[in-house]
């Protein structure tokens, strides 16, 4: 069986996990995520805690990615997961109005972005970004989509970048 899967599931108190058939619904403070398990999975409750067993053994590996999935999703409604993303060039701008981000990156348009259902965008700063949420799916998704506007380039380094992500620069041509 996978190692990853034969670890249990802690539910922390606040937060409750119905099973119904192969549909799965996780409740918690932050808010309420589904799932639908898949056939070869099956999830089990035992002394107040979840394990995720395979049947049969071609299903090992899919065992091991929901159990991922149901622990990133008990996460995800108690703390929530977020992502925080860095504007790097002159004149690159974002700014929150209502549920709509809108960036200037260069180009000859302002971009506005539409933030989906259940997903908190702020603007600490002109450059600075944090999106944040409980479904850690969509958090690196709309992460993902925000730097795909302006990716950032090796020669200057300019474009949205996540907080952490090291830029490697190269060298510009010589004469």
């Amino acid at each position: 069986m996978s190692r990853v899967a034969k670890n249990p599931i802690r539910l922390p108190s606040g937060v409750n996990l119905n099973i119904s058939g192969s549909h799965l619904n996780v409740k918690g403070p932050k808010g309420n995520l589904d799932l639908h398990l898949h056939p070869g999975v099956q999830l089990s409750e035992s002394d107040g805690q979840y394990l995720v067993k395979p049947e049969g053994d071609k299903n090992v590996a899919m065992a091991g990615t929901f159990r991922s999935l149901v622990s990133n999703m008990v996460i995800g409604v108690t703390e929530g997961f977020q992502k925080k993303l860095q504007l790097v060039g002159v004149g690159y701008r974002a700014q929150v109005q209502g549920s709509k981000l809108n960036l200037t990156l260069g180009f000859s348009h302002p971009i506005e972005y539409g933030a989906p259902d259940g997903i908190n965008i702020e603007t600490p700063s002109q450059t600075e970004i944090i999106i944040s949420g409980c479904d850690k799916q969509k958090v690196g998704q709309v992460a993902a989509e925000i730097r795909s506007f302006r990716p950032p380039e090796p020669y200057k380094g300019k474009g949205v970048r996540y907080s952490d992500e090291r830029v490697i620069r190269k060298e510009a041509k010589k004469a």
